[in-house]
């Protein structure tokens, strides 16, 4: 329906107009690189991550999303300041599902969640959405805390997470080529699970590209 588009329209027009907003302020006081802001955030905040490196990848260069939900047809009884079931606004709840974006994101994006998470961000949303990246070439990263919900608590997790982003920005977004924002990302895939990480190229049978295993455990920080 009218109102049902009318709604996605204002959702996504005010999101990418502040964040262009945002963008603008820091570079305009110097304090920020145009081709060198990451965007990032938790629960909420990640949805919006995934949502503006969906319709604003000009903006940023990379991005950090953890405990988010991505697919909202997944929490059908409403979200946020939306009431209406899954069944009463079904457009509103996939075209605001950055899930259903997958293939528009092609920035490095980096996934945490926690693998007890019992909030309506299930880990399933986080590992899904992956896959979905992971499918359509973009450079992403998943990594699950054990015994972790949807807030953090343990020592070693919080620290795992510190570091999981510090690494991250400072390979895609401080220490990133200065090239223009429009640039897509290369199809490079790593993933986190279960103690064990796992690097590799989303295009298959491909000679020239390496896949690596190696064992990462979060009971202690190296």
């Amino acid at each position: 329906s009218i109102g049902f588009h009318f709604h996605i329209f204002r959702y996504v027009e005010q999101l990418v107009a502040s964040a262009e907003a945002a963008v603008d302020e820091v570079v305009r006081r110097g304090v920020a690189h145009p081709n060198k802001i990451a965007i990032g955030g938790h629960s909420y905040g990640a949805f919006m991550t995934a949502n503006l490196l969906a319709h604003a990848p000009h903006l940023f260069c990379c991005g950090v999303a953890w405990s988010g939900a991505y697919n909202r047809t997944l929490t059908p009884f409403g979200f946020q300041n939306e009431k209406r079931t899954l069944w009463e606004a079904t457009s509103t709840y996939v075209e605001m599902s950055p899930f259903m974006l997958a293939n528009k994101i092609r920035k490095p994006l980096l996934l945490v969640h926690g693998e007890e998470d019992n909030s309506g961000t299930l880990t399933m949303q986080s590992k899904r959405f992956f896959n979905a990246l992971k499918g359509h070439g973009a450079l992403c990263r998943l990594v699950l805390l054990p015994f972790e919900r949807h807030e953090y608590s343990a020592r070693e997790s919080i620290m795992h997470l510190l570091w999981e982003c510090d690494r991250w920005l400072e390979k895609f977004c401080v220490n990133s080529p200065d090239i223009s924002r429009d640039s897509k990302s290369s199809s490079q895939n790593e993933n986190v699970g279960g103690g064990e990480r796992y690097a590799s190229s989303a295009k298959g049978g491909d000679n020239n590209q390496e896949k690596e295993f190696e064992q990462d455990s979060f009971s202690s920080i190296h």
